[in-house]
């Protein structure tokens, strides 16, 4: 590793006093061993943009982080061991290769916002399903297909899943709890493929759908669309 490990040396002994590490853009190929020494004591731990391709099978001994941002790098797995990690507020696994997300992440009861955004997904993660604190899921730029019947236990208040391949939205998606903004531009999505119930009896008050196969001004023509705009204005007339 040669002056990146001197340079992890220090921040390794930084980071037993403040608890944090930030180890960006150093070129590394695999995760630090090292780190565990201050496994116990680490909150916040940031190795983006580096050429780590996998994570190590002890990821679970960090079990007091709250901020994990390993984005821009060659993950194509992640650990079952992850759901150990559970204090995790924030996580960032966005620009890997990731092609499905472990069942594990379902318990990580703290996670307010994952960035898988930049990967190869082809299935909408469902573990994300009963995580009550989630505010924020960013998928953009995947391959997901369809939202399955199960996004209905997603307690996020915001999904994004721009520029993915959708073309199939189940109806369920109108009873999730907290859903405030759903964002499927660049998709594959007919005008019959949007549920009524989106539009009349959800809690959307932000859906964005423009770059599909239809014209968003045809809208209109949906039966509930009317019950969107009302959600729609009297949300944009307090941010005015």
């Amino acid at each position: 590793m040669g002056n990146a490990g001197g340079s992890l040396k220090k921040h390794i002994e930084t980071a037993q006093k403040t608890g944090a590490l930030n180890f960006t853009d150093k070129g590394l190929e695999k995760f630090p061993p090292e780190l565990v020494q201050v496994a116990g004591s680490l909150r916040n731990l940031d190795l983006s943009n580096n050429k780590l391709n996998a994570l190590p099978v002890n990821l679970g001994a960090f079990k007091i982080l709250k901020s994990l941002n390993i984005s821009k790098n060659r993950i194509v797995e992640i650990p079952q061991q992850i759901e150990c990690l559970v204090k995790l507020e924030i996580l960032n696994l966005s620009y890997n290769g990731l092609q499905k997300i472990p069942d594990g992440f379902s318990k990580l009861k703290n996670l307010k916002e994952v960035d898988l955004s930049h990967n190869s997904l082809t299935e909408f993660p469902t573990c994300l399903s009963g995580l009550k604190h989630l505010n924020v899921v960013n998928l953009t730029k995947n391959k997901i297909t369809q939202i399955p019947e199960e996004v209905k236990g997603v307690e996020a208040t915001e999904i994004n899943l721009n520029e993915n391949q959708i073309s199939r939205i189940d109806s369920s998606i109108a009873t999730c709890p907290r859903l405030k903004t759903l964002r499927l531009e660049e998709n594959c999505l007919s005008l019959e493929a949007i549920p009524t119930e989106l539009l009349s009896d959800s809690g959307v008050s932000l859906l964005s759908l423009d770059g599909n196969l239809f014209d968003t001004k045809s809208l209109d023509t949906i039966s509930g669309y009317s019950q969107y705009m009302e959600r729609y204005t009297a949300v944009k007339r307090k941010l005015d």
